[in-house]
């Protein structure tokens, strides 16, 4: 999943060596923790959160599909 979501995350910002995911177990949730240049941090949230969310939703698919439980965490 760390993989997915770095791909990700990487398209879409203007500096992709800024562009950093940790992992993190929490019991049976895997929490990844993205952080990213202050100034593509609105291009990875977009408006409303409507990125953040439609990230959030292919992974939480990608995870389901291998019965997981996987929490995409957005920090500046």
């Amino acid at each position: 999943m760390k993989e997915l979501v770095e791909v990700i995350i990487k398209a879409l910002v203007d500096n992709p060596e800024g562009v950093t995911v940790t992992e993190k177990q929490d019991g049976r949730t895997t929490v990844l923790e993205v952080r990213v240049a202050d100034g593509d941090m609105g291009k990875v949230i977009g408006k409303q959160g409507r990125i953040a969310k439609a990230i959030r939703s292919v992974v939480k698919a990608a995870a389901a599909r291998d019965d997981k439980r996987v929490v995409v965490d957005i920090i500046q």
